[in-house]
């Protein structure tokens, strides 16, 4: 009874670090230039996606890690606004974007807290929870000219 109490608990482990290590992804947002909301792990160099700005240009870079790395024409969408832009390769694997942080589509993001990116077949989203949407509304803020 004993062996298959301890083999219960030992099949249970991974489960409990799949979940913790789950719940230890946030978003940080770092004020110094340039400034950057980073979707990650803290301490760790673990990323799913970053918008950068330099302070007062307008302009942010979003960097959706993983994935294909799928390049061309994408369709960035936030509630009924959207915008197209060119996709690029990230340095260190997935895609790079440009937005301005005064399109309707940012601030439909910020409202929100969904951003939809469409290149080909390929779909994407960058989801900021309601507890974290202040650090997007504080980035849009930094990045504003």
């Amino acid at each position: 009874m004993l062996i298959a109490i301890a083999a219960a608990a030992i099949v249970m482990v991974p489960a409990v670090q799949d979940a913790s290590a789950e719940t230890s992804w946030t978003w940080t947002l770092y004020e110094d230039d340039p400034i950057v909301l980073a979707h990650e792990v803290p301490d760790t160099a673990n990323l799913r996606s970053t918008l950068q700005c330099d302070r007062g240009s307008n302009v942010a870079s979003l960097t959706l890690y993983g994935g294909d790395g799928a390049t061309g024409t994408a369709r960035l969408s936030a509630g009924d606004a959207f915008a197209m832009g060119a996709a690029e390769p990230a340095r260190g694997g997935g895609l790079k974007l440009t937005l301005r942080t005064d399109h309707p589509v940012f601030a439909a993001f910020g409202a929100t807290g969904r951003l939809g990116v469409a290149i080909g077949e390929q779909r994407r989203s960058v989801e900021i929870a309601q507890p974290h949407l202040a650090k997007l509304r504080r980035f849009a803020e930094l990045c504003s000219g």
